[in-house]
């Protein structure tokens, strides 16, 4: 689950870890596309077959700090926040981002507004 996933990648940061592996789930592996491209992590990839497999994460640092500075979850198993498009608002005046999960896939908070979905808003990084 991404609070399992994120909650790794921050401990790692703090301790100065290169790498670490976590077990692969899809939402997961979309959730470390959007981390990738924002360039809160290095590179992951995809390791094993079906039973077995993991994510491999290569950790980002600048400066000697780790890419990611703060994480907030919003939703938890046992809360769900649902907000409509004009309710997703910037995190951070524009330094970070809410991650969404969307009847058209898991997506950022600014790709949400742009393709006026809501949905339930997982976390906020920055």
């Amino acid at each position: 689950m991404y609070i399992d996933l994120l909650t790794q990648i921050k401990n790692a940061q703090a301790v100065k870890k290169e790498s670490i592996k976590v077990p692969y789930t899809k939402n997961d592996e979309r959730i470390l596309e959007i981390l990738t491209s924002r360039k809160y992590i290095a590179a992951y990839d995809k390791k094993g077959r079906t039973p077995k497999r993991v994510l491999s994460i290569d950790l980002k640092y600048n400066d000697g700090q780790g890419a990611i500075e703060g994480v907030r979850f919003v939703s938890r198993p046992s809360i769900h926040i649902y907000k409509g498009c004009d309710e997703i608002r910037p995190v951070k005046s524009g330094r970070g981002m809410a991650i969404v999960s969307t009847p058209k896939g898991i997506m950022t908070g600014e790709q949400a507004r742009k393709e006026k979905v809501g949905g339930e808003i997982f976390f906020e990084i920055w």
